[in-house]
């Protein structure tokens, strides 16, 4: 059985790739827009789907990388 701290870390990692890949989204309609055109709709909506993606994978990371903690374990 995989160890839940490993797949925290690979959530992680996949955290990062999506980060980049919104980013990416977000230079190519400033490169349109320096360019003097419109946004692209479609780029801003492709971006704002990943880092959707990214927040759910990152609060996947975080519950996962709590493993061995509980609520009642957390302090105020």
């Amino acid at each position: 059985m995989p160890d839940l701290d490993d797949i925290a870390e690979r959530l992680g990692s996949i955290a990062e790739d999506l980060a980049d890949a919104a980013l990416d989204r977000l230079h190519q309609n400033t490169d349109i827009v320096r360019a003097g055109g419109e946004p692209d709709p479609g780029l801003v909506a492709e971006e704002k789907r990943i880092t959707r993606a990214r927040r759910s994978v990152e609060k996947a990371a975080g519950l996962l990388g709590r493993a061995g903690s509980s609520a009642f374990d957390e302090g105020p």
